[in-house]
């Protein structure tokens, strides 16, 4: 008897799978606030903002999912913030 036992495909993949439509909704999230700002200068500029920080983690490697945990943690509070501040600009 092994002492782990086989893991699935399915397994292993899962969390890699969710792992990824977290990222993704966050990335829409952040879209979908950005196009609520309503100077066209600021609205840009957060979207040119969201999409290079994206694209500038986009090579972190899968199997690093501490690494990934930590960066949608940072992130769901760098959107908490960009609400916030548009919350009171508009008050």
């Amino acid at each position: 008897m092994a002492l782990f036992p086989q893991l699935s495909y399915e397994t292993l993949i899962k969390p890699l799978f969710m792992l990824r439509q977290e990222v993704l909704k966050l990335y829409r999230s952040f879209l979908r606030t950005a196009y609520q700002l309503p100077d066209h200068k600021q609205r840009s500029d957060v979207v040119d903002w969201v999409r290079s920080d994206f694209k500038a983690n986009r090579g972190i490697d899968p199997q690093n999912d501490e690494q990934i945990k930590s960066l949608l943690y940072n992130g769901q509070k760098m959107l908490q913030e960009l609400r916030q501040s548009m919350d009171l600009a508009s008050a």
